[in-house]
């Protein structure tokens, strides 16, 4: 916002005159004032305008949309980056390195962390987009590899610092969730007997939370049978993911939810009679908060993503990407996507 203009002091300063010259005196007298009186108006109009407009932006404290989504196709080949009001490209896609398939994407707050997966390992890189949104470099964040292969339950989310990376990867359907620092490598893992789902990975400080879901076997095929919040210190010792902590259960139609940055808030996606909503919940005691965003939905929601103004990216199950405060985005080419 432009700050005030100098202005000086304008003293009009009244000199004896003829008597002869009085008309004139008191005619440009007269003018001096009218024009004294209507600038003075104008100051008082501009210095209010200023005032309201000042006023106006510090109440307006709501955070901005991300301007861009990242999203990775199904096949893995490559990145794609689509402004998020409009859904059009933002340059180029990005192609996954020689021999591997990029699987997921989060934001990191001033980039993106893909995970890509071959050779046995995962590795990750890290995406920077230009001042215009467009792609400018994708490079590789060499202390940062885990062994496994990315599974389609796999997640990822990365701190907001853009240190640690959480990676869940599987043997058959029992997960291992990895914390790898990108600066130094230094890893923690922590794994589970049970046959389970882990979900929905988010960062709040040290606490890494994600959605617990054990699984059912029937008829050759693995079931959900319910879906629970849960917070891990990962800055506790490393070992089995019984150390977790429940936060709160989630109610029947609930397969997604995070944890908000400040560690307060619990976002859970809630589909109910062809409406989803995002409910929120008290961290501290799983009590529900309130809506904080609804809309009309044909199938599931089945991902959140906590985009680094902190805005909700929703990803349903009809193939759109609902991009809160900003649009609704075509997803049916993606596996993954994050703001």
């Amino acid at each position: 916002m432009d700050g005030g203009n100098d202005e000086g002091r304008t003293g009009i300063r009244f000199r004896e005159v003829w008597r002869a010259a009085l008309p004139v005196g008191v005619a440009a007298a007269a003018a001096l004032f009218a024009g004294g009186s209507v600038d003075l108006v104008h100051r008082h109009q501009r210095e209010a305008n200023k005032k309201h407009d000042a006023e106006a932006a510090a109440a307006d404290t709501t955070p901005a949309a991300p301007r861009a989504v990242v999203g990775v196709t199904r096949a893995g080949t490559a990145l794609t980056v689509r402004d998020a009001r409009t859904g059009n490209a933002l340059g180029l896609p990005v192609a996954a390195p020689g021999g591997r398939r990029f699987h997921q994407v989060a934001g990191d707050g001033d980039a993106y962390v893909v995970a890509s997966s071959g050779a046995g390992k995962i590795t990750f890189q890290r995406l920077e987009l230009a001042a215009d949104g467009r792609p400018e470099s994708l490079t590789e964040i060499p202390a940062a590899t885990i062994s496994g292969t990315a599974a389609p339950w796999s997640d990822l989310a990365v701190s907001a610092d853009g240190d640690r990376i959480a990676y869940v990867t599987y043997k058959g359907v029992r997960a291992r969730i990895d914390v790898v620092s990108a600066r130094t490598g230094t890893r923690k893992t922590w794994t589970t007997g049970h046959s389970a789902r882990v979900s929905s990975l988010s960062w709040a400080g040290d606490t890494l939370a994600f959605v617990w879901s054990p699984v059912r076997r029937a008829g050759g095929t693995y079931t959900e049978v319910r879906h629970e919040l849960r917070t891990l210190d990962t800055g506790g010792a490393a070992g089995d993911l019984k150390a977790s902590k429940a936060v709160t259960s989630l109610p029947k139609g609930t397969t997604s939810a995070v944890l908000t940055p400040d560690g307060k808030t619990v976002a859970a996606g809630v589909v109910a009679h062809s409406a989803a909503s995002v409910q929120a919940y008290s961290a501290a005691t799983g009590a529900p908060a309130k809506a904080v965003w609804k809309q009309r939905l044909k199938g599931r929601i089945t991902g959140l993503d906590t985009g680094e103004k902190g805005k909700l990216l929703i990803t349903g199950s009809d193939g759109r990407l609902y991009a809160e405060g900003a649009g609704t985005l075509p997803g049916t080419d993606l596996a993954d996507a994050a703001w």
